[in-house]
């Protein structure tokens, strides 16, 4: 019996299914050939194009990668592999080195029975559905390619000590302090990046979960959902330690605890962060996405900046960053972007060191630094089944027509002067993605409950 092409898997952003009943070796293959299509066509260059490819440590990944290279040698490039790395590794080396794209195996913060990848182009920029994938999705499933010259697989190494030279010149270390530290990369690929940036600056670090290890034992490599940041928040607390960081599964996402123990919420990050990069440039347009919070918006206007609004998922924001020419960008899901000379991608290095930078400089504790800006109160997105997702949106766009403003840049976002919240259809799946904040605690509650009555359809007790 013929196995049916699994269309569900080629998403938004990149491409994420389990492994081996979803996404297997053929598919790899013949995903690969289907990115050198897309990619010579757009380039029509007559030269042999060159490719980098890297994974992360899941079980799968050699396996897949081995499949997926042939078929890019297959269709003529060349191949450059820079082995196991992070995809802020993978994405500088592409655009650093200045070659044609890029592929990684890898799915990201998903459980260990996924696997998948993520596409760019020249300059690391990213490949989204509207972009490419589903054209690649078409082209694999069609398999109807042309026979080329086979292109040749180069080793490359180095690529982490390159980059940390490169991203320490975005930073100055002088001046940062001994900070106690707790780094949590949950056995996945921000040990690369973390060993790597702690070796060049000083304090005391402890280290959780520091083995590559695609089976996950310690926990999900989703610092967005609590209960994988508890042992790290406690260890924070345990060893009186002045912060700690986490990062997920490929070490594109970076969060931080602060000196209580308490996740900083990404929007306050990029608030803080935004307000640091503005010094570097000054004046600078700074992107975010739709969802709240508020404070992100308050703080680069504050700061002299330019605040620009952007869809949600990494690639959106980084195709916006292209088009206003922003330095930095910040998504509520843990991203956050830089303008580097050779591409916009996601700067956890830099990240990191800006950080510790404002730490040392300001001489408070964490928690005291971010307490000014703990002034919104928010929902946390809150994902609701729903099986007419058109329909409860009109709902909501009918219920709340009233409000000060009325935005469907990306699902419907209501601004009132003392509450404001987003609701986003899911890509793939029948939930609708809340997130709601107000400017009082009650009205916080009072607002999400009227909301999920409406979305789910139920009514308030």
């Amino acid at each position: 019996m013929k196995k049916e092409f699994p269309g569900h898997i080629f998403k938004a952003y990149d491409v994420r299914g389990i492994y081996p009943s979803e996404l297997d070796e053929d598919l790899a293959y013949k995903t690969g050939r289907a990115f050198v299509t897309l990619l010579k066509d757009e380039y029509k260059s007559k030269e042999k194009l060159r490719i980098v490819v890297s994974s992360d440590m899941r079980v799968s990944s050699p396996d897949l990668k081995k499949s997926l290279m042939e078929g890019l040698i297959d269709q003529g490039v060349d191949v450059i592999d820079i082995g196991l790395a992070s995809t802020p590794t993978f994405y500088f080396a592409v655009a650093y080195y200045g070659y044609d794209g890029g592929v990684i195996v890898s799915a990201s913060h998903n459980p260990k029975e996924y696997n998948g990848f993520k596409f760019v182009r020249r300059n690391a920029r990213a490949v989204s559905k509207e972009t490419g994938i589903y054209l690649i999705r078409d082209l694999a499933e069609k398999n109807e390619f042309q026979k080329f010259k086979k292109g040749i697989i180069t080793n490359r190494g180095n690529v982490l000590d390159d980059q940390l030279k490169h991203d320490m010149k975005y930073a100055n270390i002088c001046g940062i302090k001994d900070f106690k530290i707790v780094l949590d990369p949950a056995n996945a690929m921000g040990i690369q990046y973390l060993e790597a940036v702690f070796s060049k600056i000083p304090g005391e670090i402890i280290k959780m979960n520091f083995e590559l290890d695609g089976t996950f034992p310690a926990h999900q490599a989703d610092p967005l959902q609590d209960e994988n940041v508890v042992d790290l928040k406690k260890r924070v607390l345990k060893e009186k330690a002045d912060l700690g960081i986490t990062t997920d599964g490929d070490g594109d996402r970076i969060f931080f605890v602060d000196n209580k123990g308490e996740i900083v919420p990404p929007y306050i990050l990029r608030g803080l962060l935004a307000k640091i990069f503005l010094r570097d440039k000054p004046g600078s347009f700074i992107c975010y996405d739709i969802r709240p919070g508020r404070i992100t918006r308050d703080i680069i206007i504050e700061n002299g900046g330019k605040p620009v609004i952007t869809r949600v998922g990494h690639s959106l924001i980084k195709e916006k960053m292209i088009e206003v020419d922003a330095f930095f960008a910040g998504e509520s899901s843990g991203h956050f972007f830089l303008r580097f000379d050779e591409g916009y991608y996601e700067a956890p290095i830099v990240v990191i060191l800006k950080i510790l930078g404002e730490l040392s400089f300001s001489g408070k504790s964490f928690s005291d630094l971010i307490k000014p800006y703990r002034k919104y109160y928010h929902s946390g997105e809150i994902n609701s089944s729903v099986s007419d997702k058109d329909g409860v949106m009109k709902k909501l766009a009918e219920t709340f027509s009233d409000a000060n403003d009325i935005n469907y840049l990306d699902g419907l976002t209501v601004e009132y002067d003392d509450f404001w919240f987003n609701v986003r259809p899911s890509n793939t799946e029948p939930l609708l993605r809340l997130n709601l904040e107000a400017k009082t605690n009650n009205k916080m509650i009072e607002m999400r409950d009227k909301m999920l009555a409406i979305i789910r359809e139920k009514p308030l007790d």
